[in-house]
């Protein structure tokens, strides 16, 4: 049986993590970068964003199977209580629900911060990804028609929001990734590693 584990990510972890996300630079659409990122360059990135979010590794038999995190939305101040998701697998663990899983724990850790909506942005066509973020409770917000280029044509861009609170009266300050309770963590990793399958379905 495979051993599975899910986890913040570590600097350390910085470039084999970008061998999951180097392929969807160069092969798809769903980041629509071009070139690939130097490992140092990608694993500043990453610090930017454990400085203030969580991003998850999921391991099996200690490989990483693929990834998930949140960003900062928009940059201005009032946006601050916004974030975008990502969630990305390594191809040979496809169908496996990594994705779900990943995704579960993360939404239930950046609500604990105090985030109050969440942002996916989806290069559409992409019916799976659609139906993931919807069995999630995001609704779509609006597209950006062919508003980038990549692959020989030009690509719309779906925006899909879920709101985690209600918007009413003045947030509390959002709580950094650092801070949150560790045995909160855990128990979101536990959950989250019992949803995944050992063997491809």
């Amino acid at each position: 049986m495979s051993r599975i584990t899910i986890r913040m990510a570590k600097l350390e972890d910085a470039e084999e993590v970008y061998k999951v996300y180097e392929p969807y630079i160069l092969n798809t659409v769903i980041t629509f970068e071009y070139d690939k990122v130097p490992v140092e360059v990608f694993r500043e990135r990453m610090k930017n964003v454990m400085d203030k979010f969580p991003w998850l590794v999921c391991l099996i038999d200690g490989e990483i199977a693929g990834y998930a995190y949140c960003s900062p939305h928009l940059e201005r101040a009032a946006f601050g209580w916004d974030c975008e998701c990502s969630v990305y697998l390594n191809e040979k663990y496809h169908r496996r629900g990594i994705g779900t899983a990943l995704y579960e724990a993360l939404f239930h850790i950046v609500e604990q911060q105090g985030i109050y909506n969440i942002y996916s942005l989806i290069c559409i066509p992409h019916e799976s990804s659609v139906a993931l973020h919807k069995k999630y409770g995001f609704t779509e917000v609006g597209t950006y028609y062919n508003t980038a280029y990549k692959l020989g044509k030009w690509r719309h861009l779906l925006v899909m929001e879920k709101r985690l609170k209600e918007t009413i009266g003045e947030p509390a300050p959002v709580i950094p990734i650092h801070k949150i309770d560790k045995k909160f963590l855990e128990n979101e990793y536990e959950i989250a590693v019992k949803k995944i399958v050992t063997t491809k379905q």
